[in-house]
C-alpha cells in the first residue's frame, strides 16, 4: 500500500456521515491506511460544507491531531489551477479537483483516494501521468 496518498472530498464525507452509502468502504480504508494523508484548503471546505455539522467537526479535529496534512494554495497557484479548470471544463472540472492536480504535481504524489473515478481518470499531472486511484476497485465490490 502507498505510504502517502492524496485525498478527495468524497472519503472524507462518506466516512463523516453515517448515511452515505460509501461509509463502510471509506471508514476502513482510512483506518488501514499506514500512510500520510494530504489534501489542499478547498478539499477540506468541500468536505466541511457537504457533510453533517458533526461529521465537520470530527474531521477538523481529526486533521488537527495530525490525521491529514492540509496544503494552502499559494497565489502563483491560481492560475494553472484556473487553466486547468478551463481544460476540464466539460467535465467539470470544480476548484477542489484543481487543487489536488496542483498539489500532485508540486508534492509528486499520484497516488489518490477519492470516488470521483471518471475525473481523476481523465485528469493528467504535467508529466502526462494518470492518478492511481486506490479507492478504484474497492468501490465496485
Amino acid at each position: 500500500m502507498a505510504v502517502a496518498a492524496l485525498i478527495d472530498a468524497g472519503p472524507l464525507i462518506a466516512a463523516g456521515s453515517r448515511q452515505d452509502r460509501h461509509r463502510a468502504i471509506a471508514v476502513e480504508f482510512i483506518d488501514r491506511f499506514a500512510g500520510t494523508f494530504y489534501t489542499t484548503w478547498p478539499v477540506l471546505t468541500e468536505a466541511c460544507h457537504l457533510m453533517p455539522k458533526e461529521g465537520a467537526l470530527r474531521l477538523l479535529r481529526w486533521a488537527s491531531r495530525g490525521g491529514i496534512e492540509v496544503y494552502e494554495v499559494p497565489p502563483v497557484a491560481l492560475e494553472p489551477i484556473a487553466g486547468m479548470m478551463e481544460k476540464y471544463a466539460d467535465l467539470p472540472m470544480d476548484l477542489a479537483d484543481a487543487s489536488l492536480v496542483w498539489l500532485a504535481d508540486e508534492i509528486g504524489i499520484r497516488d489518490i483516494a477519492t470516488f470521483d473515478e471518471r475525473d481523476f481518470a481523465t485528469y493528467r499531472l504535467a508529466s502526462g501521468k494518470r492518478f492511481n486511484n486506490l479507492l478504484a476497485m474497492r468501490k465496485r465490490q
